[in-house]
């Protein structure tokens, strides 16, 4: 721990790695206060720039952004009733009601100290545990890699959705997705369809940003003006000590439970914020202020979604399996620069996960400055007209896609995608099960391939390896599980 710690100080002096952890803050502040623009959304249109960037560099300004989107999401949500990113739809329920009391400042103060608590815990958690479950994954056989990628399909598909059949039809769109391009054993062209584009297949870049950015400008063209906000009731007041003592027991209640729903992939900081708010409530001296102003209201959920900014990568570093949109995001950047999640980034490329933990740490300290800062910068965003807004993230997305390649085949990709996204999203199909449909459909197809030719074409290889029994039945069990549940409660509503 001493050596990463000496490491981490090293890199802040020999590479750019603090300036991106602040302006990936600056600009994921800037995109969560944005109604509708997710830290997923903010993540997803820096991405095509980082491809000039230095790795290490990179991989932090894109974390960075997911830290500071969360903590922005919160600044909308408390002035104008209009939350930025879905996990701040619970600050809203008591953060409004502060701001319509006259203690909008106060609100915004708890959300930005909470949020800074609940970053470090979760910081210190995956430090924590990356690294023992990387090991673990060292010893994966090619079918425990499978089985690891069926696991996380299967997780993700029966936890995005209320519908378990379109979690899974979303997973089996993005495998299909997946297998666009050259066979990864033969090297036959597969579904290219004659376009030299597609020998190497679909980029998940593209489908990341035309799922998540690109068809939520489309919906958000179609919907209503969000309101205006003044920027009298947008000054910051910190706690004081009296506060603080009260915030700390919504605060470990909102850190406990980020951290386990930051670990279990599919989760995700909305999840985290509600039962965290829930909770709170539960455990309060003064529940029936909940709903009415209550400080604990803001500090429990704002506390749990920023510690699933960190634990979030703790199943995106130690398999290679993103457990949130924003972790999937995320993986895109460490593919775009050759670096592989998992338990080999530890051996090959242990500065890169040095260089995110310290980045992560400058991220955290640095919202306490830049969270106030950027104030002015959001209200003056939040009060500019609908259309113009939207013109401008479409052109950054556009020209963020061409600059990768300087190709217009890429650009056609990503409308095709944004406008399957409008579809997916029309009809209530989840979008992570897609992504990572296509972002681990290699992962899954290649050890598939690779185990039967071990095997020379038995299946029976699967249920030889202790591991992949293991994981494979676990998945059976998740998803048979979530179908009884989704089943039990249909037949409640009908007899309700």
């Amino acid at each position: 721990m001493m050596e990463a710690v000496v490491d981490g100080l090293g890199m802040l002096v020999t590479t750019p790695i603090a300036l991106a952890a602040g302006g990936g803050v600056a600009w994921g502040i800037l995109g969560g206060a944005l109604p509708g623009i997710s830290p997923s959304i903010s993540m997803a249109l820096l991405l095509p720039f980082t491809y000039g960037m230095e790795p290490h560099s990179a991989i932090v300004l894109l974390a960075a952004t997911y830290v500071g989107a969360e903590y922005g999401g919160s600044i909308p949500a408390i002035l104008i009733h209009t939350p930025g990113t879905n996990a701040a739809a619970a600050t809203l329920l008591d953060g409004y009601p502060m701001k319509l009391q006259g203690r909008g400042g106060e609100a915004l103060g708890i959300s930005l100290y909470s949020g800074v608590i609940g970053g470090f815990i979760g910081l210190l958690v995956l430090m924590v545990l990356t690294r023992p479950l990387a090991d673990l994954a060292l010893r994966f056989t090619p079918m425990s890699y499978f089985a690891l990628g069926v696991l996380g399909l299967g997780v993700i598909a029966s936890l995005a959705g209320p519908s378990l059949l379109k979690g899974l039809a979303a997973v089996l769109l993005g495998l299909m997705v997946a297998t666009v391009g050259s066979d990864p054993v033969s090297g036959v062209p597969r579904f290219t369809f004659g376009q030299p584009d597609l020998l190497d297949g679909v980029a998940p870049i593209l489908v990341m940003v035309g799922l998540f950015a690109v068809s939520e400008l489309f919906l958000q063209a179609s919907r209503e003006v969000w309101n205006r906000a003044s920027s009298a009731s947008a000054r910051i007041r910190w706690p004081g000590a009296r506060m603080r003592r009260r915030l700390l027991k919504p605060q470990l209640i909102g850190s406990a439970v980020g951290t386990v729903e930051g670990v279990i992939p599919g989760a995700g900081g909305t999840i985290a914020a509600f039962l965290s708010y829930n909770e709170a409530r539960r455990w309060s001296r003064a529940p029936e202020e909940f709903g009415r102003g209550s400080p604990e209201g803001i500090a429990a959920p704002e506390t749990a979604n920023n510690a699933v900014a960190a634990t979030a990568l703790v199943p995106l570093l130690s398999f290679g399996i993103p457990g949130s949109n924003s972790a999937a995001v995320l993986l895109g950047g460490f593919l775009v620069h050759g670096l592989l999640p998992g338990p080999q980034l530890f051996d090959e490329n242990a500065d890169a996960v040095v260089g995110l933990y310290t980045g992560l740490f400058v991220a955290n300290l640095s919202l306490l400055v830049i969270g106030g800062a950027a104030l002015p910068v959001c209200l003056w965003l939040v009060n500019r007209p609908r259309p113009i807004l939207m013109a401008f993230i479409y052109a950054l997305i556009l020209s963020g896609i061409y600059s990768i390649n300087g190709s217009l085949f890429d650009l056609g990709l990503t409308l095709a995608a944004g406008m399957a996204g409008v579809v997916l999203r029309v009809l209530g199909f989840p979008l992570l099960p897609a992504v990572l449909g296509v972002v681990l459909g290699s992962l899954v197809e290649s050890n598939y391939r690779r185990s039967l030719l071990l095997s020379g074409g038995a299946h029976s290889i699967f249920l030889e390896d202790p591991a992949a029994v293991v994981l494979l039945s676990i998945a059976a069990l998740l998803v048979s599980g979530s179908v009884i549940a989704r089943i039990r409660s249909g037949s409640k509503q009908e007899h309700a």
